[in-house]
């Protein structure tokens, strides 16, 4: 018996496919772009929070991250370390302390990004504005549902 995929689900299987395997060499890219800096992942990660969110407390980046008040307390600590983070003290509460990016050692990822982003933008001018819309529309829904699964999966823990 022959088994006779329509082009629909062709497409499909195939976005499925590349769809993984856009995911994994994503988490290779972040990883080695990490251990450019000096950082592992999540502090990588957590950094692009305070750089695309502004500077918060601890435990925001904590419920940011999804990671334990400890694991941030760490996470905080090296960024110190490395010269991309710093602690000060909350103007409004002085019991409290504000992680903020040190700006001026943002330039190294900013160069690092510089012709990267350059060849996305590149990429992009392949599209129409209407498949450019189409595609922005699914990478939100495909990134809305991720974290609606990882929800889940943390809820079963």
């Amino acid at each position: 018996m022959s088994t006779h995929f329509s082009k629909r689900d062709e497409l499909i299987h195939a976005l499925t496919d590349q769809m993984r395997i856009s995911s994994t060499v994503t988490i290779f890219f972040h990883q080695a772009i990490a251990e450019h800096l000096g950082l592992n992942q999540t502090d990588h990660k957590c950094l692009e929070l305070l750089q695309r969110k502004g500077a918060m407390t601890a435990g925001e980046l904590a419920e940011e991250s999804k990671l334990t008040t400890g694991a941030i307390t760490g996470v905080i600590d090296r960024l110190e370390k490395a010269g991309f983070a710093r602690r000060v003290k909350d103007p409004n509460d002085r019991r409290r302390w504000i992680i903020e990016i040190v700006q001026e050692n943002i330039k190294i990822i900013e160069d690092l990004f510089k012709t990267f982003a350059q060849q996305t933008m590149q990429l992009y001018d392949k599209y129409t504005d209407e498949e450019l819309a189409v595609i922005l529309d699914y990478v939100s829904e495909s990134t809305n549902l991720t974290v609606e699964w990882t929800k889940k999966l943390r809820e079963k823990r």
